[in-house]
């Protein structure tokens, strides 16, 4: 794809992205949706019936995100209000606005409203532990989804994709298609320290090294620099941006997240390295990201984690703790997906929200 067509493509992807991005930034922090009202349209119904054998008629869940701010978050709210109201039950929705204080400050006011079941996505995993006490003082089941907390909070379960193993699969690849050619490796990251991104990290990492290994008989890892996105499109422009002044040798860009290197592209175009750099994602499935993948050469693979999918689960979990169960996993995977050309077209939506 030449560079003036790409950069024509970006401005038509990014225009309805930030257009949404606003609108959410001025939601308020704590709302209760009415059943009949789509708070975002994807183009696709996500709810789904689960089996009860109690009346869910009134049943209040409460949902905190970390943020609005992406898609993903965008997708995944969609998912729980959809599949909550599907079922009778009645959807609170609180947002995190990007700030750990603000994350406490609703889920705290979430707890007062007297929810049945709290699902909560962590910005921090060490900041919420002291709300998920509180919500179990007060009788209230947390389920975690997408994200990791530690260990000493109260929860039921953590829903999620297997970051792990998405990672290897996407690490084995770039080993495949790259051969014997020396790597020259810029990794963009979400944030430091969170778990999420730090399993996706090390799955990226072993899936190279193991497949290298495998076929070569040896470990040749070159990771010139690591940079930080905060899970951003303009933080993954202002990275990639630094990243080609600094390391101008780079040909390969693996990253935690599709959301973490889809601005770095534009700073790519911009360079003219569109066919000298090799994009490989550890995860989240896209759609942007999976267009890309049909279309172009340089991004190669992401993997699945979707956030359809793990809406529903939480749903599903919140309900059948309502209905007495209580030997859940500590961890409860969607199954591990690696997507590529070969494949792409079967996943790809332009209806869906992420």
């Amino acid at each position: 794809m030449k560079t003036q067509n790409l950069q024509t493509v970006l401005k038509k992807m990014y225009l309805p992205i930030l257009v949404i991005a606003l609108f959410f930034n001025f939601s308020s922090c704590v709302e209760q949706t009415d059943a009949t009202k789509t708070t975002v349209n994807s183009g696709e119904d996500t709810g789904e019936i689960v089996q009860s054998d109690i009346d869910l008629t009134g049943k209040k869940i409460g949902y905190c995100s970390p943020s609005l701010n992406a898609p993903y978050y965008q997708a995944l709210l969609q998912s729980i209000q959809s599949s909550t109201e599907k079922n009778g039950m009645i959807f609170y929705a609180a947002d995190g606005q990007d700030d750990i204080n603000k994350q406490i400050a609703a889920v705290e006011d979430l707890i007062t409203k007297g929810i049945d079941a709290l699902l909560l996505n962590p910005k921090d995993p060490d900041a919420l532990v002291g709300v998920t006490k509180l919500a179990k003082a007060a009788g209230i089941p947390v389920f975690i989804i997408d994200s990791s907390i530690d260990p000493s909070a109260e929860y039921v379960t953590t829903i999620q994709s297997n970051n792990l193993a998405n990672g290897e699969l996407a690490g084995e690849w770039l080993v495949k298609k790259m051969g014997n050619k020396v790597m020259n490796i810029a990794l963009l990251s979400g944030n430091a320290g969170n778990p999420v991104g730090r399993t996706r990290k090390q799955g990226l990492l072993q899936g190279i090294t193991e497949e290298q290994l495998r076929t070569q008989g040896k470990i040749d890892l070159n990771v010139k620099t690591q940079a930080y996105t905060e899970w951003s499109y303009a933080g993954g422009l202002k990275a990639m941006e630094d990243i080609l002044v600094a390391h101008p040798d780079i040909n390969v860009v693996i990253t935690e997240s599709d959301v973490c290197v889809l601005g770095a592209i534009k700073a790519i175009a911009q360079a003219g390295k569109t066919d000298d750099i090799l994009i490989v994602a550890g995860a989240d499935g896209q759609k942007e990201a999976i267009k890309y993948i049909m279309d172009t050469d340089f991004y190669g693979c992401t993997a699945m984690n979707s956030p359809v999918q793990i809406g529903k689960n939480a749903v599903e979990y919140a309900i059948q703790y309502m209905n007495g169960k209580r030997d859940f996993k500590k961890t409860s995977f969607t199954a591990p997906l690696l997507i590529t050309k070969e494949n792409a077209a079967k996943y790809y939506n332009p209806k869906a929200l992420f």
